[in-house]
């Protein structure tokens, strides 16, 4: 039971269905679809889009998708909705150009968006709705306006620098010359007009015709390598889901080019320590912080699309690799430096999750990358552009070198867990890097200490990454100094690690449990 002394909010608990995502108003278009007769998925992509214009600063129709999705009687289905580099980008071509590092705000940093494509595709396959069905509460918050909350608009104030150098962007993110305050309306006419025409016209309204010419003439006017045959060849695609036990859970993500196996690698790490009584105990704040090192070390080196590189699948999903690299955290001090990677090779995003009455459970995540994407802005659509781009490396050879048609190395993922062929619970933790340090974490506070998904998810954060472990507020000085006597550089960060968002399903009580991420907006709620 919580200590409600505490600062800190109940768990959701229902009996019949339960939507959690990081924006009330999506939660509630999520409810509404489900109570208007469409199923977990169907809510999944009503609740989605209705995020892509009230949480601009995260996710959007410019974006891409992954998910994860468990009919109640049917095997796990994974789909790959992330977008490709245009036809014609290749390392060599920015060599050529003298451009060795990509900008988050450059053109060459936007692939095409995946996420419409990947939301027909899911409601075709797995849906009862029409996505004319499920755009509609969308459509109406960008045509009426709907009030700012109050992340929303910390994420929109940070990034005014970014939406101030596309004309476009300036012109409709930042009406009246800044960013909206929390508890004002803002519209968005232009994104309205082009979900209207998806809605009627399905993705083809989007990957073809007025909305793809405006994006393709913003970003080649830009510089950009873009084609309209390049977003009209876009295309989802279905993938075999990968998995770890863990402690007697099947542990569930989507594969390459998305780092979900980076989550299952540092899971396979953590599940041979000794948890500690408490779970701040420094010893374990700083065996995540190795861990993190480890695995995002892991991530650089061999993440990308497997469909044009080799990704070693295995050796990253092998027990035995992760027991030797446990062997090389100390308990006591943070290592000097990494070993290579494969040490033995012989030997700003929003999550959301939904379970229907029938039991289906829906894993989704949805992004734009960075905070409002590469900032970026079709003139005439209002999408906003992603710089998964970004993701790329530049270094001729890399598996993750950037390529026409290539997918890149991807932050985004959702999670499923699941116990004798059964989901038990569909979750995600956003924040870029930190989301498979998220995953360890949040999984191993429910399973390791008994917490519902409101608590392990509210439980503060670290992360080791670029040299430093960032830690949030909730980490208080004498722990920072711990930290820091066992060697590591620590800085507090400005905005917390991320979000996160989890549904328990205790089949036997027949009660959902439902947890949503303090540091974001949203809630979670059930009938």
């Amino acid at each position: 039971m919580r200590d409600f002394h505490q600062p800190t909010r109940s768990a959701a608990r229902a009996m019949n269905a339960m939507v959690t995502t990081s924006q009330p108003s999506s939660t509630l278009a999520g409810i509404e679809m489900l109570k208007a007769g469409g199923n977990a998925l169907d809510a999944a992509i009503a609740a989605v889009a209705v995020q892509c214009v009230t949480e601009p600063g995260s996710t959007g129709i410019g974006g891409d998708c992954f998910c994860l999705y468990k009919p109640a009687n049917g095997p796990l289905v994974a789909l790959n909705g992330s977008g490709r580099a245009p036809a014609a980008a290749n390392a060599a071509w920015y060599a050529d150009q003298g451009i060795t590092k990509l900008e988050t705000t450059s053109p060459h940093t936007v692939t095409v968006p995946g996420a419409v494509d990947a939301w027909e595709t899911l409601l075709r396959d797995h849906g009862t709705k029409s996505l004319e069905d499920c755009l509609q509460a969308a459509i109406g918050y960008a045509e009426n306006g709907f009030a700012v909350h109050d992340r929303a608009s910390l994420d929109w104030q940070l990034s005014v620098d970014k939406l101030s150098i596309d004309e476009a962007a300036k012109r409709i993110m930042l009406k009246g010359g800044g960013a909206p305050k929390e508890g004002t309306v803002y519209r968005q006419p232009e994104l309205a007009a082009t979900l209207r025409k998806i809605a009627k016209g399905g993705r083809n309204a989007f990957y073809t015709g007025e909305v793809a010419e405006d994006l393709v003439s913003h970003l080649r006017s830009k510089g950009g390598l873009h084609t309209l045959d390049d977003f009209a060849n876009n295309t989802p695609e279905y993938v075999n889901p990968i998995m770890t036990d863990y402690k007697g859970y099947q542990v569930y993500e989507c594969p390459p080019n998305g780092v979900g196996i980076i989550a299952l690698l540092m899971l396979n790490m953590w599940e041979g320590f000794q948890q500690p009584d408490d779970p701040l105990d420094i010893t374990r704040l700083h065996r995540m912080a190795e861990v993190s090192r480890l695995g995002i070390r892991d991530r650089n080196a061999f993440v990308a699309d497997p469909n044009m590189a080799d990704v070693p699948q295995d050796l990253l999903l092998s027990k035995g690799y992760a027991e030797r690299l446990r062997g090389l955290i100390d308990d006591t001090r943070a290592m000097p430096d990494l070993p290579p990677p494969g040490l033995d090779k012989n030997g700003d995003t929003v999550y959301l999750c939904v379970v229907d009455k029938d039991g289906n459970a829906c894993s989704f995540i949805n992004s734009t990358f960075h905070g409002f994407g590469s900032g970026i802005v079709g003139p005439k659509t209002g999408v906003i552009l992603q710089n998964r781009g970004w993701g790329f490396t530049l270094e001729q050879g890399h598996p993750n070198a950037i390529q026409g048609g290539k997918r890149p190395a991807h932050t985004i993922i959702p999670g499923m867990l699941m116990k004798d062929g059964e989901a038990v619970m569909p979750f995600g933790v956003m924040g870029g890097n930190y989301q498979p340090v998220g995953h360890t974490w949040v999984l191993s506070n429910m399973i390791d200490y008994g917490m519902d998904p409101q608590a392990a998810i509210a439980l503060p954060r670290v992360l080791s990454y670029g040299g430093k472990l960032e830690l949030e507020t909730t980490i208080g000085p004498a722990m920072a100094s711990q930290l820091r006597a066992m060697g590591h550089d620590c800085e507090y960060l400005v905005r917390p690690h991320g979000g996160g968002q989890a549904i328990w399903i205790d089949r036997k009580e027949g009660v959902l449990t439902g947890g949503s991420e303090t540091r974001k907006d949203g809630l979670a709620l059930g009938y």
